[in-house]
């Protein structure tokens, strides 16, 4: 196998397997050396389901070799943020007060995923209940980043972001209530996309806030994103949020470029933001440039009510509280520290706060709708800054710098993408956010897209020879 697959994004490997210069058990073996090599550092893992995966693997390679390929991810090695379930397959959301259960039955997107023929590798790390802290401690460790293993991936979906940047998987799915697929996808130079609210089903895949929470796929690249999101995108009888899911055709407008396209730049709210860190607003504004050179029309729009967005955010997360609030009260020794805290403070919030909550998130939603029908997408920055190291990060509550480019778009359950846009001066990934109308990723997409084809960020890989500590 003269391919490094490693090196691959989703798409390579996809295409690979589909003129047959590389079969589903070489790419599954290559990921599982991988692993084996490097996630001792990494930790990006919890479960490795070598044994599977390679099973899963034959039987591609048998049906493909037969001419009878499913279709872009059949035989394509990916992996699962501990908190979606898959059957006979311990699921823990890297807590203590799940760290012997197995569940019975699939997760929704879990049979999608397998219906369409990929290869499942694992089960990855992440932070406790999608909701504590990064650690490098205990039996659950969130991942180090695999730009520079002395910073975190940020959260929660830490271990997906790690896998997919570092090359211990094609491709991987995580889960976003308040950034929690954008933040890390951002801080390790991948493409994180959280669907619209609704879109993607969460039956079988636990909670942490039901209004907030979505699922969405991590990869190094737009295509790969898309592809996955085809596969898991659409109505379930079991998940009453996706009862109006309306899908769409994710790739075949993919490269129309952004050419005619109105993108309106929240400049006050995001890039004139005092917490912004200088690195990411000049990368920002450079990748602004080249999609104003693509053909796109950029002006800059304003949502006031936008300053509200975490007011009512925090309070509607008190959902987190009523999920936990039984078993931390029988047994609070199972939790860490940093989820204890979180949950608690959670448990303030009074009925009164939530409804107010509720109406302020009607209210920021009409008046950002408002803006979504003059342009056709939303762009700003899409982190506060890069990668905090490991002793940098608050020990209580949140980092509201970060939180503010994420969190309000969990809100008003839009669909939104972060894309590589460059690097700062230590090395470390930064991107630009795009926001679209709901049910529109498509839209999304295909601008993530214009700008990843005219740029080579994504093309970078973290250098193996500095995982060491």
């Amino acid at each position: 196998m003269a391919v490094n697959v490693a090196d691959l994004d989703l798409r390579g490997v996809s295409e690979g397997l589909g003129r047959r210069e590389l079969s589903s058990v070489e790419a599954t073996e290559a990921y599982l050396r991988r692993i084996a090599t490097h996630d001792g550092v990494l930790r990006a893992y919890i479960t490795v389901t070598g044994d599977t995966a390679l099973a899963q693997a034959k039987e591609a390679d048998t049906e493909i070799g037969r001419g009878r390929r499913r279709g872009p991810l059949h035989g394509v090695p990916i992996a699962l943020k501990d908190l979606i379930a898959v059957a006979g397959v311990k699921m823990t959301s890297g807590s203590q007060v799940l760290a012997d259960h197995v569940p019975a039955r699939d997760a929704f997107i879990t049979r999608r995923l397998k219906d369409a023929g990929a290869v499942l590798l694992g089960k990855l790390a992440m932070h406790e209940w999608a909701f504590g802290r990064p650690v490098t401690d205990g039996p659950f460790p969130t991942g180090r980043n695999p730009w520079d293993v002395r910073r975190a991936p940020a959260g929660s979906s830490s271990g997906s972001a790690v896998a997919a940047a570092a090359g211990l998987c094609a491709g991987a799915l995580g889960s976003d209530t308040g950034g929690s697929i954008r933040g890390p996808a951002a801080m390790t130079g991948l493409v994180g996309h959280k669907p619209t609210y609704g879109l993607v089903s969460r039956s079988g895949v636990l909670a942490l806030s039901w209004s907030l929470d979505h699922v969405g796929p991590m990869t190094r690249g737009v295509w790969d994103s898309a592809v996955m999101l085809q596969a898991i995108a659409g109505a379930d009888p079991d998940d009453t949020s996706t009862r109006h899911a309306t899908t769409q055709d994710y790739v075949q407008h993919l490269e129309d470029g952004a050419r005619g396209l109105r993108l309106g730049l929240l400049k006050r709210y995001y890039v004139d933001f005092p917490g912004l860190n200088d690195e990411v607003r000049g990368a920002a504004l450079t990748a602004f440039d080249a999609l104003r050179k693509e053909g796109a029309t950029i002006e800059d729009v304003d949502a006031p009510s936008l300053d509200l967005a975490l007011a009512a955010w925090a309070p509607i997360m008190s959902e987190a509280y009523e999920y936990h609030a039984e078993t931390i009260r029988k047994t609070p020794e199972k939790f860490r520290e940093g989820l204890r805290t979180r949950i608690y403070l959670s448990a303030l919030f009074t009925a009164q706060d939530v409804q107010r909550a509720q109406r302020l998130r009607a209210r920021i939603g009409r008046e950002v709708d408002a803006l979504l029908s003059r342009v056709d997408a939303l762009i700003f920055p899409g982190q506060a800054a890069p990668a905090l190291k490991f002793e940098d990060f608050p020990t209580t509550g949140f980092a509201p710098a970060s939180i503010r480019y994420t969190a309000p778009w969990n809100l008003l359950g839009l669909p939104a993408a972060v894309v590589p846009c460059g690097f700062s001066r230590e090395g470390l990934p930064v991107s630009i956010q795009i926001v679209g109308r709901r049910f529109d990723d498509a839209t999304v997409l295909r601008i993530a897209r214009a700008y990843e084809r005219v740029t080579d960020w994504h093309r970078r890989r973290p250098d193996p020879a500095r995982w060491t500590l």
